[in-house]
């Protein structure tokens, strides 16, 4: 039977996807786990893997074209079967539909009764239905990291099912039912909304395969039936997108994998030694980074667009890319939706240049001005909690993290991975986290989460030699920080003009959290720890 693919939902953010390239052609015979097409997101390019086999039947978007998430992308059955069913809409998820039906005069609450006792009549004796769990105040849809029982394994009250991940941690989920797994709800790399189901333990040889099928279509009411089958693919494609996306998964532990993300370390060059290669918590205590890390090419935090061929007389136009799309967007709604107010100071980097030349002397070191700052600010912003703060209509946010976004140039626009637990890290580590981030951004090689959880954002152009300018604030954070280029010029010290390196920095504030006197506090914080860079040892 022919199956849709829709498109995935490659990030958070991802509200439409652009088929980069098509590899598979309508006719073309695909293998689970070829890769059918490149999908161009908001933050990067990404193989889409197929987890079907058959005969590619239909196209629903062409290569070069851009299609809204959960949209028909392609449909994979057997040659020569009739699709017109599934390209027109028609599921045939809508089996049952008659019987779910009430008469007119049922009330809404008496029909979703009804809905609600036909599903359970469909669950087997002794069969548990176990839902996706809630696991914090804000979280609307989990994801599957790890599955540690696979369908058909025995389970005993207190075994460990699966990891979660939610919208702030990775948690361990256990059973609370002894049985066998007869169902696993949401592959693994998947999402699915809070309550949806998850996993079924029963006895074992229970059969499953239609359980919930009522529970689909009671839903759907007010859905055409192409949303009902576009719903029925959804979390499939989602776990298909998973999969294709993260075929480097590193086998980890919740807490090795937090600790890995507090600490900046690249799991992804760790060997575990843990169970079948586990990376586990005393892998990130016992990691030093690499040397070859360490002194990796230098990277700027800039690039230049793509280079446009200029021909006197004539117009050219260059279609958006996903990228670019996301950034108009975002930076419009923050420019209007946030008042902005510009504070600046200017900072003398005698001393900050002196520290870094005693740094890049010892041994297999090297960091930058950027480092420096980046360092400096996070510090800094420890003092100043308010200036770590987000706004969230009725409340403000003060974030428990300093995880700070350093924007990087790329030829589609502007990309900002993110430095998480930057007050902690040292200017080492930040260094090879900055060039690593940098390298791979502009390669399209970030993954999502590291460019998600910013609570501050820095903007360098002091290497074009821009000596002040202005930024738009990186929403949810309230604030950004410009830095311009260090230039020589005639300052007065101690009552004489003497030639000094002068830096100016711009600060983007969000006055709806962060009011002027806090972020002049801020400014001033910051700009002690440039001018005196062993108060950053205190």
């Amino acid at each position: 039977m022919a199956e849709v693919i829709t498109m995935p939902r490659l990030s958070d953010t991802m509200t439409e996807g652009k088929v980069a390239k098509w590899h598979k052609k309508v006719g073309d015979q695909v293998k689970e786990g070829d890769i059918l097409a490149e999908i161009e997101t908001d933050k990067a390019v990404q193989d889409f893997e197929s987890e079907i086999e058959g005969t590619l039947l239909f196209v629903g978007v062409e290569e070069g074209s851009a299609a809204v998430v959960d949209s028909i992308l392609a449909i994979i059955g057997q040659e020569g079967e009739d699709i017109s069913s599934l390209k027109g809409g028609n599921s045939p998820a809508a089996e049952g539909a008659s019987e779910e039906k009430k008469s007119d005069d049922k009330s809404e609450t008496e029909k979703e009764s009804a809905d609600v006792e036909e599903t359970s009549a469909e669950v087997p004796t002794g069969v548990e239905v176990i839902t996706m769990p809630r696991l914090s105040d804000t979280m609307t849809e989990g994801k599957v990291a790890k599955w540690h029982k696979n369908v058909g394994d025995p389970v005993k009250e207190g075994d460990l099912l699966a990891e979660i991940e939610t919208d702030k941690a990775v948690q361990d989920f256990e059973s609370e039912y002894n049985g066998v797994l007869l169902k696993q709800g949401v592959e693994e790399g998947g999402a699915a909304p809070v309550d949806s189901v998850l996993a079924m333990i029963g006895p074992e040889g229970t059969d499953v395969s239609k359980v919930g099928a009522a529970k689909s279509v009671s839903k759907s009411d007010d859905k055409s039936p192409e949303q009902k089958s576009e719903t029925k693919i959804e979390e499939k494609s989602v776990a298909q997108t998973a999969s294709a996306s993260s075929s480097d998964r590193v086998a980890i532990s919740p807490l090795a994998k937090k600790m890995a993300q507090d600490k900046g370390v690249d799991i992804n060059s760790l060997q575990g030694s843990g169970e079948n290669g586990r990376i586990v918590k005393k892998d990130i205590e016992n990691y030093q980074p690499s040397q070859k890390t360490e002194s990796a090419p230098a990277q700027n935090n800039a690039a230049a667009h793509v280079a446009l061929s200029f021909v006197q007389g004539e117009d050219t136009e260059t279609p958006n890319s996903q990228v670019r799309n996301i950034i108009a967007k975002r930076l419009a709604e923050s420019k209007f939706s946030a008042p902005h107010y510009y504070l600046m100071v200017e900072i003398n980097m005698d001393k900050a240049i002196e520290a870094r030349k005693e740094i890049n002397s010892l041994p297999d070191t090297k960091i930058s001005f950027n480092d420096m700052i980046i360092k400096a600010t996070a510090v800094a912003l420890r003092k100043h909690p308010q200036v770590n703060s987000s706004w969230a209509g009725d409340k403000i946010i003060h974030r428990g993290n300093i995880n700070v976004g350093v924007a990087v140039a790329i030829p589609d626009g502007l990309v900002v991975p993110v430095l998480k637990n930057t007050d902690q890290m040292n200017y080492t580590q930040i260094s090879a986290a900055v060039k690593d981030m940098a390298g791979r951004a502009k390669s399209k090689g970030l993954k999502a989460n590291e460019m998600e959880g910013s609570t501050f954002s820095i903007s360098n152009l002091g290497m074009f030699g821009i000596e002040t300018f202005t930024s738009i604030i990186n929403q949810p954070n309230s604030a950004i920080l410009s830095v311009g280029a260090i230039i020589e010029k005639p300052i007065v010290k101690d009552g004489q003009i003497v030639v000094g390196n002068i830096m100016k920095l711009s600060l983007a504030c969000d006055h709806r959290v962060v009011d002027g006197a806090t972020g002049a506090q801020f400014l001033q914080t910051l700009k002690t720890y440039l001018e005196s860079p062993l108060t950053l040892l205190l």
